[in-house]
């Protein structure tokens, strides 16, 4: 009896080691077959080290969904990063930026206004008139760019519907960008009306803006210097601030060369110490002008000071659409160019 009890005993755990046996032996076979992902097989070939610093970061991932993991106490924050926009260190840049309320409009040259003193010694502002012109504004450009420094740029309206793009490549490169009537009329002739005057102006504003994509700075600059009374009193309501000169370079004249603009700069502005200088991209002579100029105005101790507006020129529908029709542009077109075309890969 105990010899039959005995061997049923072995028979079952007998049983129970085989099924065990093959169950551990089918269920490994199972996972050898099951395909892996690839994050899986590459989980496999990783040390153990690497294997505990993944499963750390999922850990981390998994507990910045409840709550923000708190930052090491030794890591410092990083800086922002700059990318230097100009490759010149030695370049003659921009020694202060000043930010204009044109509020009431304000007016800015000793020629003409003589409120506003804010130009300290051998402080100037460098200002172009009539553009932009092909070949004559890209070269004036380029020097400036040459030594990191910015101008102030009183656009003819028409001019800037002739060539928006290059006009486009002023404010691209951070300069300031004004206007300087539709036409370049004397606002002074004996047959101009105050309408009329006021014409010029606001239609020239909006070309600017239309060449631009964008509303120009609140600035102005009458042709031939010529102070209309009237446009005086309602660049006060329309907040423009005026722009007349401390030194003009008389680039326009017959016989003017390269040469000659440099030495008339030069001169009145040893004379006077500081000022606004009128120039021209329009004329070819001032682009060749330009690199020798700024030379000697680093080489004088000059520094260059950026005007900026606080605000930009609003301009007038009725204008806006006028222009539009002027020009026979499509409605569709009136959009920015940055509203209709956007890069979103590079």
């Amino acid at each position: 009896m105990r010899n039959a009890l005995g061997l049923m005993l072995a028979s079952v755990v007998a049983a129970v080691v085989i099924a065990a046996g093959g169950w551990f032996y089918y269920s490994s076979r199972a996972d050898q077959a099951a395909p892996k992902t690839m994050a899986a097989r590459a989980a496999d070939q990783l040390p153990a080290q690497a294997k505990l610093a993944a499963r750390d970061d999922v850990e981390t991932t998994a507990a910045l969904v409840g709550k923000p993991a708190p930052a090491p106490a030794q890591a410092p924050a990083m800086p922002a990063q700059q990318k230097s926009t100009c490759a010149n260190p030695n370049g003659l840049g921009v020694s202060r930026v000043v930010e204009i309320d044109t509020t009431g409009g304000p007016g800015f040259g000793f020629d003409h206004f003589k409120q506003f003193d804010f130009l300290t010694d051998k402080e100037v502002v460098l200002t172009f008139d009539d553009g932009p012109w092909p070949v004559n504004t890209p070269a004036v450009l380029k020097a400036l760019a040459d030594e990191c420094t910015k101008g102030l740029f009183f656009s003819v309206g028409k001019h800037a519907t002739y060539h928006p793009e290059i006009l486009r490549q002023v404010l691209a490169q951070g300069h300031t960008v004004g206007a300087h009537t539709w036409s370049h009329v004397n606002l002074n002739g004996k047959k101009m009306t105050e309408q009329m005057a006021k014409d010029e102006v606001e239609k020239g504003f909006s070309a600017v803006k239309f060449a631009l994509g964008t509303n120009p700075a609140p600035f102005f600059r009458f042709p031939q210097l010529q102070h209309n009374p009237a446009i005086v009193s309602y660049f006060g309501t329309r907040n423009v601030a005026m722009f007349s000169t401390d030194i003009d370079s008389f680039d326009f004249r017959k016989g003017a060369t390269p040469e000659k603009i440099i030495e008339t700069v030069m001169t009145r502005l040893d004379k006077l110490g500081k000022g606004i200088i009128l120039m021209h991209d329009f004329q070819k002579h001032t682009g060749e002008a330009m690199p020798a100029l700024l030379a000697r105005l680093k080489a004088g101790g000059y520094k260059i000071v950026q005007m900026k507006a606080k605000t930009t020129f609003q301009t007038l529908p009725d204008y806006d659409e006028a222009l539009l029709k002027d020009l026979k542009v499509p409605t569709s077109s009136a959009r920015p160019i940055a509203s209709v075309v956007q890069t979103v890969s590079q």
